[in-house]
């Protein structure tokens, strides 16, 4: 099957772990979740537009690049920090909810609706203040 077009092969992306375990209260497991995000994007795989990472899940805003599938850019995702968490029980669910982003509206909602799911979540008063999100980058004093 020919991949789409690169503009419209954007997409919202919620992964959720094994039995909602909360695997990214611990530091160093949303460190490491992190580090493969950033790992993917330098490495060409993917563009990302906009993540957060929630105790017992991920948002994820972004573009793979032309020569990979949504598909495959998730499995470089779960499957490197599954690998590399070494962890016996499952890590994730086995599958994930996407959303092709449909215009700027779309895309703008969805990046928006990210940066906001701690807030809702009250795991922090403003999105800006969660450690493990895009949104944080976006902050004046960073």
């Amino acid at each position: 099957m020919p991949l789409a077009p690169q503009e419209i092969r954007t997409f919202f992306i919620t992964t959720v772990t094994a039995n909602r375990r909360p695997l990214f209260k611990v530091e160093s497991n949303a460190q490491l979740f992190i580090t493969i995000l950033r790992e993917n994007q330098i490495k060409g795989r993917l563009e990302l537009h906009a993540w957060v990472i929630m105790p017992d899940h991920i948002h994820l805003l972004l573009t793979p690049t032309p020569d990979v599938s949504l598909e495959k850019a998730l499995q470089f995702i779960k499957g490197n920090f599954s690998f590399r968490l070494k962890s016996k029980p499952p890590v994730w669910q086995p599958s994930f909810k996407w959303h092709r982003i449909e215009d700027a509206q779309d895309f703008k909602f969805h990046r928006e609706y990210i940066h906001q799911n701690p807030v809702r979540a009250r795991l922090c008063p403003q999105a800006e203040d969660y450690p493990y999100s895009s949104a944080k980058s976006l902050s004046p004093s960073t």
